[in-house]
């Protein structure tokens, strides 16, 4: 099922080619084409829905002959098929419409951010959860936190009511392009080779990434997401995810977004990472509500989420400026982050950044809740697998 051709650009065997964008958009080189047009086609069916083969030749800009090829190939491997023919008015014989064979297939999406429970789905192609599993977590870390994540894996394999093309999943900590968790200190996990377990468990493949990275990519295909975007995933520990013009941003080292154990001011709380005032001992999901049940009263609890929205706010200030975005995306638990959290984050972003640049900047919540990270392991899947998101 899978082509490493698909973009025309080096790949890895766990994740992304690099340095491409999520969507296949014009025609590629010669030595690249067949591969790339191919996930051109199914991309423009997947986006658009039905078309004819005349439609797909005009929209992506391939000779009709090239798109008849590529469809009589898709049909033979049941990616693609025949709807009928289109009734209307045109003269002529009536084309015959086609599209992605949206009920043939089926994505294993995993959620390992959640401090309680591993939570998984198994999904359709257009992000649409069929059926629903979970295990808890109980505080489990290193092997027995991974012996989880697979029986979990397992567990959804087995809801499966078509052909199941892989599985995604969205972990904490770092984690490199090739599904090994460099380090989630949250989970006891130092350089785990959690896609290559998962993948010798299930028979399927796998692609492992940043939880916060997989979240993005959810709001980027099946959220509102619009331009450039930076996505804050609140949950067992701190991070984000950046989109620039349809590219996500990994860093050197795999950690460009790791913002949660970055320190501000002196002092604070000893983080797991086993340093002092990193932004997470504030925004942790875990830390943010020990630290409501110590509160008295309603005026101490709003009092404390307003002073981490502010934070917040002052951590992302430089990297909005900087690349200059255009929105700013916060998932979590929404009785945790709506009110004074959001509001003083959204206040403390506007009084540091340059009011003529970033006036037009958008914070808001995510509209896609707990299921963000399930639904960003389905684009995972679909984008490596298929060439579409």
């Amino acid at each position: 099922m899978r082509d490493d051709s698909l973009q025309g650009r080096p790949t890895t065997s766990g994740g992304f080619p690099l340095g491409r964008t999520l969507r296949p958009r014009s025609k590629v080189l010669p030595e690249h084409a067949r591969g790339h047009n191919r996930a051109l086609v199914l991309q423009t069916l997947y986006g658009l829905g039905s078309q004819s083969r005349a439609d797909v030749a005009r929209v992506t800009g391939l000779t009709r002959v090239t798109v008849s090829d590529l469809v009589a190939e898709l049909i033979d491997e049941g990616l693609v098929i025949e709807l009928g023919q289109r009734t209307g008015v045109r003269p002529g014989k009536p084309a015959t419409l086609l599209d992605i064979n949206r009920g043939g297939f089926q994505i294993v999406g995993i959620d390992l951010s959640d401090n309680r429970v591993f939570r998984g789905a198994m999904l359709d192609l257009d992000g649409k959860i069929l059926s629903r599993a979970e295990i808890a977590l109980e505080n489990s870390t290193g092997a027995e936190a991974t012996a989880k994540a697979v029986a979990l894996a397992e567990l959804l394999i087995t809801q499966a009511t078509a052909t199941v093309i892989g599985i995604g999943v969205g972990s904490p900590g770092i984690v490199d392009l090739e599904g090994v968790v460099l380090s989630a200190p949250n989970l006891g996990w130092e350089n785990e080779r959690l896609r290559a377990k998962l993948s010798a468990s299930c028979g399927l493949p796998v692609v492992v990434s940043n939880d916060a990275n997989v979240a993005v990519f959810a709001e980027h295909s099946f959220g509102e997401a619009k331009s450039d975007i930076m996505l804050i995933r609140i949950g067992h520990g701190l991070g984000s995810g950046i989109l620039l013009g349809g590219r996500l941003l990994f860093g050197s080292r795999f950690a460009a977004g790791e913002i949660g154990h970055v320190v501000f001011g002196s002092g604070g709380d000893e983080c797991v990472c086993g340093k002092r005032g990193c932004l997470e001992t504030w925004l942790a999901v875990p830390r943010i509500e020990a630290r409501l049940a110590t509160a008295s009263t309603e005026a101490e609890r709003a009092g404390f989420l307003w002073e981490a929205g502010e934070r917040l706010g002052a951590a992302l200030a430089p990297v909005v400026g900087a690349l200059n975005l255009a929105e700013v995306v916060l998932s979590g638990p929404r009785h945790l982050l709506e009110g004074p959290l959001f509001n003083a984050t959204l206040e403390t972003l506007h009084r540091r950044t340059m009011s003529d640049f970033d006036s037009s900047l958008t914070v808001r919540m995510t509209t896609l809740g707990e299921d963000i990270v399930m639904r960003g392991a389905a684009v995972l899947v679909l984008s490596r697998e298929l060439g579409v998101s």
